[in-house]
């Protein structure tokens, strides 16, 4: 089994070793037993169960939170040329039916699905006539209302145990207090699970909080001494942009990503980055997902994170090659002192998310009583404007809504874009003979795409870009000056997010049924900040210690390179008194002498004994030191 684990790692991954303890968590999987592993963000989860279920015949059932990371993932391993997939939102028993027939029949070693898509009784009976060898839980730190991202519809993931009672369970997470394992194991009704739990300590990690009113101006000294690839995490979206300006301005090369951009912008942004065209990528907390580039050297939080869990697993994607790197915080008192403020009125109460739901039916003309179940097209923030709506907080209420299986958020929906020829072949290769650069553009768009002139066909105008060698802008241009011409009919991609109901509409008896969580959920996130302002502010323990203790692991030893470790390096511990009162007179003393009987740095011991010289305290001679 081990040798065949290590050939499908190499085949598919590329990598001759595991890292540690991923081989331990395979072996454990592969003798059928259940499974917790705490690993770390770039620790590499996914392989843990991932491997194992490619040893084995039969698939491996994935439950995972948000729509965005199993499509990420299910790309990830179609690109690897594993058969994986998802059910897709709005799929109707019908299209289940088919999805269904082609993984039993069509060799697909992943599924993956939302918890709450779980509950449904038509899906259960459909798993059940799979051959499943594995059942992965990912994120499972979700199943604890003290995990940073509580979902209730987790806490009903134990369906499949009664579903498939003998199939082994791996649960995964990067961040998980003993508290929340706890959760984990009894939740999930594991008995005498294996608990794999990697240190969270980065030796070559630097966590440095400095406190500064000019943030930019320290913003300029970081990237004057870095030149490498780095990150900038800000908490809007219109920062992203400014900063990056501001950089661009300043002679570094940057560029800005956020959830708003269209997927041809976040595209172009996360390429330029990854290819080192601009090392510097300023983004708001969208740009997590995927993110696998190893020599990342900085990583600076313009603004306070919204946890310590946030903020481990932001500032851990600096580093992961092992080289010294440095997470960055720049903060001041007026950012502490407002941090709980905002928090506070970015928090929904529930007579507000009674009023925002409802608005929510309102906004679609859906009457009470009524179940739509095909997808809406949802444009968040004109939403917001048409009820005047703080959006904030609207986003955390639609949020609390999507995690209690209310309606079903998909903020990733990206409708690709479409286009279809309205004149002829012939008269558009006319019409665009004499410029030879849009001619060679359309006939690379006719070789692409089969059935343009029939109908709307999508369209990925980054892939265009490649094949003609040119830029993502030059495509959309290019595109928008046909269509002026009316020669195609062009939709550029919408960004707008994709909302399902999942309940008939109930309005305020709907909420009255949650209430306890929405409670849950608002005490959990003041803790999480009161938490975080612990850490940011208690500057006399290393900032390792700190975090490793926040998450059950309890070290004694400092990690030497965080801002705490630093100051407390170039403390002086002793003054004047302390070299006068040990220096005996008629006796000579070396400077090593002298560092050696106060047990302090020879730096310290020169500044004092220069001051000692000035007021002529203390006399030299052959580089001796002597009382007066």
């Amino acid at each position: 089994m081990y040798d065949k684990s290590l050939q499908i790692l190499k085949h598919y991954w590329g990598y001759t070793s595991f890292r540690k303890p991923q081989q331990e968590i395979i072996t454990e999987v592969l003798a059928g037993n259940n499974v917790v592993a705490l690993l770390p963000t770039g620790g590499g989860k996914s392989i843990c169960f991932q491997v194992p279920a490619l040893v084995k015949e039969g698939i491996c059932i994935v439950i995972s939170p948000l729509v965005a990371l199993m499509q990420d993932q299910v790309a990830n391993l179609i690109d690897k040329g594993i058969k994986a997939t998802l059910i897709p939102s709005g799929s109707t028993q019908d299209d289940i039916i088919t999805l269904f027939d082609n993984i039993r029949f069509g060799n697909t070693k992943f599924l993956y699905i939302s918890p709450e898509r779980l509950q449904s009784r038509f899906i259960q009976e459909k798993i059940k006539q799979l051959d499943v060898n594995l059942i992965a839980i990912d994120e499972a730190h979700c199943i604890s209302e003290w995990g940073h991202d509580f979902r209730p519809s987790y806490q009903e993931i134990t369906i499949l145990k009664e579903l498939l009672p003998t199939i082994p369970i791996i649960a995964l997470t990067a961040t998980a207090a003993q508290k929340v394992i706890s959760d984990i194991i009894s939740s999930l009704e594991l008995e005498k699970p294996t608990i794999f739990k990697k240190s969270f300590f980065r030796e070559n990690l630097a966590y440095q909080i400095f406190k500064t009113e000019d943030k930019l101006g320290k913003l300029n000294q970081i990237f004057t001494k870095t030149k490498a690839p780095s990150i900038i995490y800000v908490n809007t979206r219109s920062k992203t942009k400014e900063i990056s300006s501001y950089l661009n301005a300043n002679g570094f090369k940057s560029s800005f990503y956020h959830g708003g951009l269209s997927p041809v912008e976040k595209k172009l942004a996360f390429n330029n980055w990854m290819t080192e065209k601009t090392p510097i990528i300023v983004a708001t907390n969208a740009f997590g997902m995927g993110i696998d580039k190893p020599n990342v050297r900085v990583v600076v939080h313009l603004n306070l994170p919204s946890s310590i869990e946030n903020y481990i697993q932001e500032a851990g994607r600096g580093g992961r090659d092992g080289v010294k790197s440095f997470s960055v915080v720049l903060t001041n008192d007026s950012d502490i002192s407002l941090s709980s403020e905002l928090l506070e009125k970015s928090l929904p109460t529930i007579d507000e998310i009674k009023t925002i739901h409802q608005k929510l039916y309102q906004h679609f003309q859906i009457a009470k009583g009524e179940l739509i179940e095909t997808a809406y097209d949802f444009n968040f923030l004109g939403f917001c404007n048409k009820y005047n709506f703080i959006p904030n907080k609207t986003f955390n209420a639609l949020q609390i809504l999507n995690n209690n299986g209310i309606i079903e958020l998909n903020h990733s929906f990206q409708q690709k874009s479409t286009v279809q020829f309205l004149a002829s072949s012939k008269q558009v290769i006319s019409h665009t003979n004499q410029n030879s650069q849009i001619k060679n553009f359309v006939q690379q768009i006719l070789r692409m795409y089969g059935g343009i002139f029939e109908s709307p066909v999508k369209i990925d105008e980054f892939y265009i870009a490649k094949k003609l060698g040119t830029t993502s802008w030059f495509v959309i241009d290019t595109l928008e000056k046909l269509a002026q011409k009316e020669l195609i009919a062009y939709t550029k991609a919408t960004n707008n997010s994709e909302l399902f109901f999942l309940h008939p509409r109930e309005d305020d008896k709907t909420i009255n049924r949650i209430s306890v969580n929405i409670k849950q959920y608002i005490k959990q996130k003041k803790q999480k900040n009161r938490d975080l302002l612990q850490f940011i502010e208690s500057n006399s323990i290393c900032r390792s210690v700190q975090l490793l203790s926040y998450f059950g692991e309890h070290s004694s030893q400092s990690c030497g390179i965080c801002d705490v470790c630093l100051q407390n390096k170039n403390k002086v511990n002793v003054n004047q008194k302390d070299i006068l009162s040990n220096l005996q007179k008629g006796k000579t003393y070396t400077v090593t002498e002298i560092c050696s009987l106060l047990n302090e740095k020879e730096a310290n011991i020169l500044i004092l004994l220069r001051e000692l010289l000035s007021e002529e305290k203390i006399h030299t001679k052959n580089n001796k030191y002597f009382l007066k």
